[in-house]
């Protein structure tokens, strides 16, 4: 095809019409290609003085094959093609799209990691929008900055350990979401339709927390929590450190500990709450944002209703009938 690659019977008519004695530029008119064209396939191609076309075509085989395996070549568009693909992946999270493309190339080059000029020649952009997104990444905590064992350049890499950094970082950010929530519920009060959301959005992102950051039961820590719960459940009055200390037999530090785990992840207690109620003394309630406000109002409707209830009940057995004997 003209333009395109010489086939095996372009070569072979090349070689007829050399025998025949015809010149480069009438082989070239012939064939549709330019005279550098074929008096370079010759020129390559030729033994003692001889064109072969079979030998030519073999060794343009060979060449080919070694252009996609030698970087820049195809094998280089395939892995610029996966990085653009992936940027654009991380893009439509929110990542901007510089950002994301210099962050994919870092997270699939070497265990030694690029420099910047390295990005700069790779991504085909300027040096500015390179250090950019290093500095985004690097405020991230997805990349490392690590000298350049040959040089005097720095070398930024992906380390291993750069999902359980961001994973602990996004738990981090939810669990403050979490509590930010809860106190707007508080503050709007729950049976607000600004204090229901936002005490949706409280539990949302707490149980998102509470699972990000591991089974808080499995701790040691969690099981003294939840004993301090049933602890003061049981009691049914306020009590402070010391007296929880002493009614569970453990030393002052383990119950400051078990409330200081569950201040600290409120899911644990869950559907109560700790509650500070004063003088230094603790207490669990019913967490507000656990009902919405119309069941708190069926629940209240229920605690209303049932002394009548049961004086109903206590009336049917007055007035039941004796039994009698046969």
């Amino acid at each position: 095809m003209p333009g395109g690659r010489l086939t095996l019977d372009d070569r072979r008519h090349i070689a007829g019409w050399l025998a025949d004695g015809l010149g480069y530029a009438e082989i070239g008119r012939r064939l549709g290609r330019p005279t550098s064209t074929v008096s370079r396939e010759v020129a390559r191609n030729s033994t003692s003085g001889e064109y072969r076309p079979a030998r030519a075509q073999e060794a343009a085989g060979q060449r080919a094959r070694r252009r996609r395996r030698r970087p820049g070549g195809e094998q280089a568009g395939v892995v610029r093609g996966f990085v653009d693909e992936f940027a654009a992946l991380l893009a439509a999270t929110g990542l901007p799209r510089m950002t994301a493309r210099v962050f994919t190339c870092l997270l699939t080059a070497e265990a030694g990691g690029l420099t910047s000029a390295e990005l700069v020649r790779l991504l085909q952009v300027s040096p500015a929008s390179v250090s950019k997104s290093i500095g985004a990444l690097e405020a991230m905590d997805l990349v490392a900055r690590r000298p350049d064992p040959g040089g005097r350049r720095e070398r930024y890499r992906v380390d291993d350990d750069v999902w359980l950094r961001a994973w602990q970082a996004d738990t981090g950010a939810h669990g403050r979401l979490a509590a930010a929530a809860r106190q707007g519920s508080e503050l709007f009060g729950p049976d607000t339709t600004a204090g229901a959301r936002l005490a949706r959005m409280g539990r949302f992102f707490g149980r998102l927390s509470e699972q990000m950051g591991g089974s808080t039961v499995a701790e040691a820590a969690g099981y003294d929590a939840l004993t301090v719960v049933a602890a003061l459940v049981h009691a049914r009055r306020p009590l402070a450190v010391a007296e929880l200390a002493t009614a569970l037999g453990w030393p002052e530090d383990r119950a400051a500990a078990g409330l200081d785990a569950l201040r600290r992840r409120p899911a644990i207690a869950d559907p109560l709450a700790l509650h500070d109620a004063g003088a230094g003394t603790v207490t669990v309630t019913a967490r507000p944002d656990r009902l919405s406000p119309a069941q708190r109002e069926g629940i209240r409707r229920f605690r209303a209703d049932f002394p009548a209830a049961v004086a109903t009940v206590e009336g049917c057995r007055t007035s039941s009938p004796p039994a009698t004997s046969t």
